[in-house]
């Protein structure tokens, strides 16, 4: 079983990722994880701390001359910021300095005011430095390595931009394949030329009102066998673990697989993928579906067919122009706590989620492939696929 965690705050020394259960033998360089962290700091609508930080992973454990070696992994991203925040980070000393002061207006919409409660803080920094999306630094580098190794079975995935604020895509016929150099050439992340024209005007309207925009993204992922997942428990379901994965990102309210919610209006007939047999095998199977409405699972386990999913991002908490909110400290009216932000980060979003499904698809593969090597694994995915396609 391959676990994963994350640790760290955003202004704190780093940002860290554990993979426990990770395969030895597969080959990585830096740059196989560097190249993507890099990317999740790229996108227009980013606020100043994107030109502050320059992520690069920091290997602690787990790797030994370019190759995994089975036990622990240990990821750091160090957080070049920690410079200016260290005497208000301090882990053992009084916190000094103006960055030392309480937070005590809490941001509507944002882990703050929920977080101060249940812990029992009468500063919401101590919340909000864990909940700030520099989490997610983290789950990129993680995914990276996820992505190397499923890539040794020819699996891989693309995460690109479908709307923000009211500019949409058009993008469902567009084929995967042209996907990912077209929305990486975008700075929204977008395949859409001219909808990403209009995203770009959405922000730096957004921008010059002081305020900020949510929107869409899509992940597609292919290559992938027929059969990952279960339908005997809840938590052996693929489908449910992606959309559990995707609802752990900082900023996400809504996950849909496949047409989803767009497909809420038609009848069955119209919305169910057709499955026909075919000499020309998809994840192993001969048993393909005309369509592919439903994104790639059925009963909680993949079908061959591509993984589709939509991810909804609400617009980000911290505000230039802020809301009203509610001293802690003097229970009166106050003005929400203003600290430097991104006016739109749904471009982020496409990457990161890309890389929180690779997690998701790599904890499957190891749980149905199992082995303790990249090896072993092939060889029983192989007698699994060959079994496949003499049904």
């Amino acid at each position: 079983m391959l676990r994963y965690y994350s640790a760290g705050e955003s202004h704190g020394r780093g940002i860290f990722a554990f993979l426990d259960g990770f395969p030895a033998g597969l080959r990585v360089q830096p740059d196989d994880i560097n190249f993507w962290l890099a990317e999740r700091q790229k996108g227009y609508g980013r606020g100043g701390r994107q030109r502050i930080e320059k992520d690069e992973v920091d290997v602690l454990s787990g790797i030994r001359g370019g190759v995994t070696l089975g036990s622990p992994i240990l990821l750091a991203v160090w957080n070049r910021d920690f410079k200016n925040w260290e005497s208000a980070m301090d882990p053992w000393k009084p916190s000094t300095g103006d960055r030392a002061r309480k937070v005590v207006r809490p941001r509507p919409s944002h882990a703050d005011l929920v977080g101060a409660l249940k812990y029992e803080h009468d500063d919401c920094r101590n919340i909000l430095e864990r909940a700030s999306a520099r989490e997610t630094a983290a789950r990129v580098a993680a995914g990276a390595l996820c992505r190397k190794l499923l890539a040794e079975f020819r699996v891989d995935m693309v995460g690109h931009v479908v709307q923000i604020g009211e500019a949409t895509a058009d993008t469902d016929r567009t084929p995967t394949g042209e996907l990912r150099e077209r929305s990486m050439a975008s700075d929204v992340r977008c395949a859409d030329p001219e909808a990403g024209a209009r995203m770009r005007d959405a922000i730096q309207q957004a921008k010059r009102d002081k305020d900020s925009l949510g929107g869409i993204i899509e992940v597609r992922a292919w290559g992938l066998p027929a059969g990952l997942g279960s339908h005997t428990q809840g938590d052996r379901k693929l489908d449910a673990a992606i959309a559990h994965a995707m609802m752990s990102i900082q900023a996400v309210k809504g996950v849909e697989v496949g047409i989803g919610f767009r497909g809420a209006h038609l009848r069955g007939s119209a919305y169910h993928d057709e499955i026909v047999w075919s000499d020309a095998p998809r994840g192993g199977s001969h048993y393909v579906r005309t369509s592919n409405r439903l994104g790639g699972t059925e009963g909680g386990m993949s079908t061959g067919e591509e993984l589709v999913a939509r991810v909804v991002k609400k617009p980000i908490s911290t505000l230039m122009r802020p809301l009203r909110s509610v001293n802690l400290e003097t229970r009166q009216p106050d003005a929400a706590l203003v600290e430097r932000s991104d006016t739109c980060a749904v471009p982020a979003l496409a990457l990161i989620a890309e890389h929180a499904v690779a997690i998701v698809l790599a904890q499957f593969f190891i749980d149905q492939f199992g082995g303790d090597s990249v090896a072993q694994m092939k060889r029983s995915y192989d007698a699994y696929v060959a079994a496949l396609s003499e049904r």
